[in-house]
Order: structure tokens, then sequence, then C-alpha cells
């Protein structure tokens, strides 16, 4: 199959790359623009609250890095803990990026363990929706959220693989599955993956993407694991459309047994 007969589709737009990246953590923005680069990525995501993109001129501007007319810029709205903050910081990506309607929602519990406060979401998921935005929506493993959030209208429902910035890859691959196969939109997993090994086993698994941040910037050399992030994405797809052979409980020998010599 051919890279353009394989696109991610998410909001009617076709993505080659199904690695999206965040733009935090990076040590200054030359490092953000060549790792982003080596990743291939063409979806980037942005926290609002806490990344420069037009709200403070006098500050380096993110936008003159990671440009809208190469990127998709997808608008984050990490650091917010209720439904009434992450509303209002996706109003203002709006009004920064003019009109753009394509928002990451993530509404938060807590600062120890940043996992989703889901009450808080699903109340910000039905106004943003009802606003005109494309939302593509932080949760966490419940199949049954995971369902909900896609009726309610969400365009990509993104459950996570582990605690955001935890490295700890995918803890409950089970769940995930039950997520994808009840799903009619995009399973993205979102947050926790370490290396590239992660990143493939999602994909091979059948979800639509990955998202990730710290495991490429929190990289000893972040351009080189962006790089591998890149190769995991892809051979993790491959391997999925190919599919694996089956797992046996002995040996199957590799070559055939009949017609041995001697």
């Amino acid at each position: 199959m051919s890279e353009q007969n394989d696109a991610m589709v998410i909001a009617g737009k076709r993505y080659l790359s199904r690695l999206l990246v965040g733009t935090g953590k990076y040590k200054d923005m030359q490092e953000t623009r060549l790792a982003i680069e080596a990743s291939g990525a063409e979806i980037v995501t942005v926290a609002v609250r806490r990344t420069n993109i037009g709200q403070n001129p006098d500050e380096p501007n993110l936008l003159d890095v990671i440009t809208p007319d190469k990127y998709t810029i997808l608008p984050n709205t990490a650091g917010c803990y209720t439904a009434e903050d992450a509303v209002r910081t996706c109003r203002l990506a709006r009004e920064l990026l003019d009109g753009h309607d394509l928002v990451k929602l993530e509404v938060l519990g807590d600062q120890k363990t940043l996992y989703p406060n889901i009450v808080e979401t699903i109340k910000a998921t039905e106004t943003l929706v009802k606003d005109g935005f494309k939302v593509m929506v932080y949760t966490n493993d419940d199949p049954i959220v995971a369902k909900q959030l896609e009726e309610m209208g969400c365009v990509a429902v993104m459950p996570l693989g582990s605690l955001i910035g935890s490295g700890l890859g995918i803890l409950n691959p089970h769940n995930i599955k039950l997520i994808m196969e009840a799903a009619n939109v995009p399973i993205l997993v979102d947050a926790g993956v370490g290396t590239a090994s992660d990143a493939a086993i999602a994909m091979e698994m059948g979800c639509e993407g990955v998202l990730m941040n710290t495991a490429i910037a929190g990289a000893r050399n972040p351009i080189l694991m962006a790089s591998a992030m890149r190769k995991a994405i892809e051979a993790g797809r491959e391997a999925f459309l190919a599919g694996r052979m089956p797992r046996k409980r002995y040996a199957s020998a590799s070559s055939p047994l009949e017609g041995i010599i001697g």
C-alpha cells in the first residue's frame, strides 16, 4: 500500500505522518525546529497557556519557527484544570490563529498525575463542539468514556498510554484495543511514550497515530530521538498492515521438513 493510500484522516484532512509532536521542554527554538523537522510530523501541538503564538509581541513567537504554512498547528489546553479555563484557552487560540478551529482538549485533575478530569473534560467538550471547534480530546483509557466523547462530536479520541511525561509506555493495551474496536473516529495514543519501541507497539496495535513531546524533548539527543520515533511509527504501521504471524506455544521449523537430503 502506498503512503498516499494510507493517509491518516482527521477532521477531513489527510496526513501522511502519523506522528504528532509537541513543542515544549526543548532548550531553545533552534532545537525545537530541528527536532520537529527530523520527526517528519505534520501536526504540531502548542500549549497556548505556556507558549507565545502572538499573545506577547515582545517575546519570540513560536510560529516564526513552526510556521502554519508548513504544519497544522494544534493548540492545546495544557495547564487547564477546569472546563471554563479550557474553553477560554481554545477561544483565545482561535483568535490568535485567525479562526483556526482544530484544538486538542485536555482538562487535568491534579498537578501530580496530570490525569484527565473526565467530568470537566465532558463539560468542555460539549461547549466547544457547540461553538464549532473540531476537538481532539485527551482522556483516560476507559472505553465507555472514549465512546461517549466520540458521540459528543470529537473528531479524534486520544487515550493515554500512561501518565504524561512518565515514559512508562502503554500500560493498558487491552483497554486501548477495546476503545479502537468500538470507535468510528481516529484513536491516537497520547502521553506516556518513552522510546521508539513504545511508539511501534501503539502502531502495531492499530492506533491511527501517536502524540508525544517529552519522549523526544527529554532525550539526551532530541533530534536523533525524533528521527527514531519517525521510523518507529512507520515500521509499526507497516507491521500492522502486514499482519503479524500467529503466536504459537511451540517451535515451528522455518524450512520445510519434506524432501530432506540424506
